[in-house]
């Protein structure tokens, strides 16, 4: 399975796209930062995906799973696709 897709969740209600970029470019290039926002307030949900250009870049960024950003400790998986 290709995936160059990961899962940030735990993430402060704070964090901003530019955030999750200056942390995770470290790792390999990124093509989308996608932080999911609560429909009626635009408020963070705490989770973000983050697409990167190869897979070998999204295996290296779970190195980051527990690392703190923002004063929160994140969790860091592989993206899974949506069930249908």
């Amino acid at each position: 399975m290709n995936q160059k897709k990961i899962y940030v969740s735990s993430l402060s209600y704070d964090t901003k796209e530019n955030d999750l970029e200056n942390h995770f470019n470290e790792f390999g290039s990124i093509n989308d930062v996608k932080l999911i926002l609560d429909r009626d307030t635009g408020r963070s949900r705490g989770f973000a995906f983050i697409e990167f250009d190869s897979q070998s870049s999204a295996e290296k960024a779970l190195k980051s799973d527990g690392a703190e950003l923002m004063g929160r400790n994140i969790q860091v998986s592989i993206a899974r696709d949506k069930k249908r």
